[in-house]
């Protein structure tokens, strides 16, 4: 039997998803799949009976926007949203903006996936030339973060994206976990990645095969210590899921047409 039960998700499909950009700390709205998604995933909450008691997000748009959608497919918009940067997808420095697709055909599919899922290596950082340097650090959201603008990341690594998310996991969601409130936590493909490498104890090696579809809710049934009681969970049709994920691993490989 379960003592604390969490739900995780990556957000709807974001507009650069669609596009397969590296969207990164752009901010970008849902695609209208990506709202159709959300709301998807919202029923099939409701019918799971899912009772949330606390929403944590990003301070990105589509993370908060998927987390709105779903609530109020559940009837549960009063449930209170706390949003911290620290939930943010992993900043991909100067591959942000770039077309994986095209990337994989310069570059080779397998650095792609190395960018896009391993653990520890960086991709080169934004410079303030760069097109949308301005766009993200001249953002007022950043100006209400725990840290000064200057010490906000250039690029990161998934271990960089874990640095600074445990600090919020453990100093703002666990006592909530523990104080036994149901949680969603909405938020992205790698800030997610991190959070299950992280309780679920994957390894650097393995979490690099560890791909997530958009919009779909992750179950992870955890003891008193905080440790799984199995491996996380996708709740809904187990088909169309690994589908998604395949779709999204195929994000980072070159076009047919252009092999």
């Amino acid at each position: 039997m379960a003592k604390y039960r969490l739900v995780l998700l990556r957000h709807g499909e974001g507009a650069w998803t669609k596009e397969n950009r590296f969207c990164s700390w752009v901010d970008q709205k849902l695609s209208s799949d990506g709202i159709k998604e959300a709301q998807n995933c919202g029923k099939h909450l409701k019918a799971l009976g899912f009772e949330f008691d606390l929403v944590f997000t990003s301070v990105l748009s589509r993370s908060i926007q998927t987390a709105w959608l779903i609530l109020e497919e559940m009837g549960q918009e009063w449930v209170p949203i706390q949003s911290s940067w620290r939930l943010n997808e992993r900043h991909y420095g100067a591959l942000i903006g770039l077309n994986r697709a095209e990337m994989a055909l310069n570059h080779g599919e397998e650095q792609v996936k190395i960018w896009r899922r391993s653990y520890d290596v960086t991709p080169p950082p934004i410079s303030e030339s760069h097109p949308y340097y301005a766009e993200i650090y001249n953002d007022r959201r950043y100006k209400c973060s725990d840290v000064p603008q200057e010490h906000l990341p250039k690029a990161e690594s998934l271990k960089d994206v874990l640095d600074r998310l445990l600090p919020y996991w453990n100093e703002k969601i666990v006592p909530e976990l523990k104080s036994g409130k149901m949680i969603l936590i909405s938020a992205h493909g790698n800030s997610s990645r991190a959070l299950l490498k992280h309780v679920e104890g994957i390894s650097d090696e393995d979490i690099i095969n560890v791909t997530l579809p958009t919009g779909v809710p992750i179950l992870l049934e955890l003891d008193e210590n905080l440790h799984p009681l199995g491996p996380h969970q996708f709740l809904g049709d187990q088909e169309a899921i690994q589908a998604a994920i395949k779709k999204v691993e195929d994000q980072g490989k070159v076009k047919s047409a252009e092999k």
